[in-house]
C-alpha cells in the first residue's frame, strides 16, 4: 500500500478528529503564539528602526564629511593656505571610516549594497577629483587647477553623491516606518488574541484530552509511511546517481581508449608517411643538382616542412595520450607539459614538484587536470606567471595550479561549460576531491587532493606508443 492510499484511508478519521479537536489546549497555544509573534515582530521592528536609525547617521555623517572635505580642498586652492589642508586630510579619513561602517550595515542587503556600490563610485571619483586639483596646485600649474574648479565636474560629483545618499536615507526612513506600523500591529494582534483565546480555551480542553491519543497514533502512522516513501526515493536516487556514475566512468574510459587508438594510428601511419617521404628528400638531394639557388632553397624549405610536420605529429600524439607518462613518470610529464606549455604560450611557469606513489590511472587524472587548466589558463585567463604544484603527504596527495591571470566569479560559469565539470569528475573518480578559487582581478587557484591508495573505479592504463 503506497502513501497515497494510506492518506486517504485515514483522510476521514484526520477530519474527524479535527472536528471535536481540543480547543482548551489549542486555545493556550494560540495565546502563546500570538504572543511569542507580537514579541517577536516587535524586536524585529526595534532591530530595523535601530538599523534605519543608524544608517540615517553614518550617511548624513558620510555627507557632513564629503562638505568638510570639499570646503578645506577649496580653501586652499583659492588661498594657497596649508591649513586649509588639515581639515580636509581629516574629513578624508573620517569618509573612508564611514564607508567602512555603511558597508558593513549593508552586507545583507543586496539592494542597498548596490546603491552603496554606487555611492561609493561617485565618492571615490569626488575624492580623486579634489585630490588632483590639490596636486595641480602643489604642481603649481594654475590653468590646470582652476579649469578643473571652473569646470561642473565637482558639482555633478557632489549631485550624483547626494542623489545616492538621500536614496539610503529614504530607505531607511521606510524601514524605520515600517517598523513602525509592526510594533502597532503587533499591539493590536496581542489584544484581539488575548481576548479570543481567553474566552475559548477552557471550554475545548476536555475536547483535546479525548481526542489527543487518536491523533497522535494517526500522526505516528503518517510519519512511518512518509520515512518509508523517503526511504524509497533515496533508493531510488542512489540508484541513478550510481548508473550515471558508471555510464561517466564508462564514457571516460573509451574516450582514453580513442585517445590512444588515435595516438597509434597517427604514429604508425602518418609517422610512416612522412618518414617516408623526408628519404625520398634525401634520396633526390643525391640525384638533382642542389647547387642552383632556386632547387637548394625549395629542397631546404621542403626539409623544414617534413620536420615541422613530424613535429607536428609528435606534439598531437602527445596530447593525445603523453607517453612521457608512461615511460618517465608523472613528475617528468607534468614537467614537459609546462615547458612545452610556457614555450608555446610565452607564459611563465614555475612548478615546484616532488615525486608521489599513485596508480597509472590517477597519474593520469592528474595529468589530465593539469593540461585542461593551462588550456584554460591560454585562453581566458590573460596570466603573465602561472606556478603548478604536486606534494606529496602521508595520506594524499595534492594538485594545485594558480595563475595570476584576470580571474572570475565561481558562480557566473555556465552550465554549458564542461571543462570545469570534467575535471571535477576525473578527480571525483579518483577519490579525490576538486576545489576551484578565484576572484575577478585576483587570479585563480584550481587545487585538487587525491588519496594515496584506491580500492575501486580506477580507469585502466591505456598504453601508448613513443612519438
Amino acid at each position: 500500500m503506497n502513501l497515497k492510499e494510506n492518506t486517504r484511508r485515514w483522510l476521514p478519521k484526520v477530519r474527524q478528529m479535527a472536528l471535536s479537536l481540543p480547543m482548551a489546549l489549542l486555545a493556550a497555544m494560540v495565546l502563546v503564539g500570538i504572543n511569542e509573534t507580537g514579541h517577536m515582530r516587535s524586536q524585529d521592528a526595534v532591530e530595523q528602526m535601530t538599523h534605519g536609525q543608524s544608517t540615517r547617521s553614518a550617511v548624513n555623517t558620510l555627507l557632513q564629511s564629503m562638505l568638510d572635505a570639499e570646503t578645506g580642498q577649496r580653501g586652499y586652492l583659492l588661498t594657497g593656505n596649508e591649513t586649509y589642508l588639515e581639515p580636509y586630510d581629516k574629513a578624508v579619513a573620517t569618509v573612508q571610516t564611514n564607508l567602512d561602517r555603511l558597508r558593513n550595515q549593508f552586507m545583507d542587503s543586496p539592494d542597498d549594497m548596490q546603491e552603496f556600490a554606487l555611492l561609493s563610485r561617485q565618492i571615490s571619483r569626488k575624492l580623486a577629483e579634489m585630490e588632483l586639483s590639490l596636486r595641480l596646485r602643489r604642481q603649481g600649474n594654475e590653468d590646470a587647477w582652476k579649469f578643473i574648479l571652473h569646470t561642473d565636474v565637482g558639482k555633478e560629483h557632489m549631485e550624483a553623491i547626494r542623489k545616492h545618499a538621500l536614496e539610503l536615507i529614504a530607505r531607511s526612513d521606510q524601514r524605520v516606518e515600517f517598523g513602525k506600523q509592526q510594533i502597532e500591529q503587533s499591539l493590536m494582534l496581542s489584544r484581539i488574541g488575548i481576548a479570543t483565546v481567553t474566552a475559548i480555551g477552557l471550554l475545548a480542553f476536555y475536547m483535546y484530552l479525548r481526542q489527543a491519543q487518536a491523533l497522535q497514533t494517526v500522526n505516528h502512522r503518517e510519519q512511518t509511511l512518509l520515512e518509508r516513501e523517503r526511504d524509497r526515493l533515496e533508493g531510488l536516487v542512489r540508484d541513478r546517481t550510481a548508473t550515471l556514475s558508471e555510464l561517466a566512468n564508462h564514457l571516460q574510459e573509451v574516450r582514453e581508449e580513442e585517445r590512444g587508438h588515435l595516438a597509434r594510428e597517427l604514429h604508425d601511419e602518418l609517422g610512416a608517411l612522412l618518414t617516408a617521404a623526408k628519404l625520398d628528400v634525401a634520396r633526390l638531394k643525391s640525384k638533382i643538382d642542389a647547387t642552383a639557388p632556386d632547387i637548394a632553397e625549395r629542397l631546404k624549405h621542403l626539409t623544414e616542412t617534413l620536420n615541422s610536420g613530424i613535429a607536428l605529429k609528435r606534439r598531437i600524439i602527445e596530447d593525445l595520450r603523453p607517453s612521457s607518462l608512461s615511460n618517465l613518470g608523472l613528475t617528468a610529464a607534468i614537467e614537459i607539459l609546462t615547458r612545452e606549455y610556457a614555450e608555446r604560450a610565452g607564459i611563465e611557469v614555475e612548478t615546484s614538484l616532488e615525486a608521489v606513489k599513485l596508480p597509472d590511472a590517477t597519474q593520469l587524472t592528474v595529468y589530465r587536470m593539469v593540461q585542461e587548466a593551462l588550456t584554460n589558463i591560454g585562453k581566458y585567463a590573460q596570466a603573465r606567471k602561472v606556478l603548478v604544484s604536486v606534494h606529496s603527504y602521508p595520506t594524499h596527495v595534492a594538485v594545485q595550479v594558480r595563475d595570476d591571470g584576470v580571474g572570475f566569479d565561481p558562480s557566473s560559469v555556465r552550465p554549458t561549460s564542461h571543462g570545469l565539470a570534467g575535471m571535477r569528475h576525473r578527480v571525483e573518480a579518483a577519490g579525490g576531491r576538486l576545489s576551484l578559487t578565484s576572484r575577478p582581478g585576483d587570479g585563480t587557484l584550481l587545487s585538487a587532493v587525491l588519496p594515496l591508495q584506491r580500492t575501486s573505479g580506477e580507469v585502466p592504463k591505456i598504453e601508448a606508443p613513443s612519438a
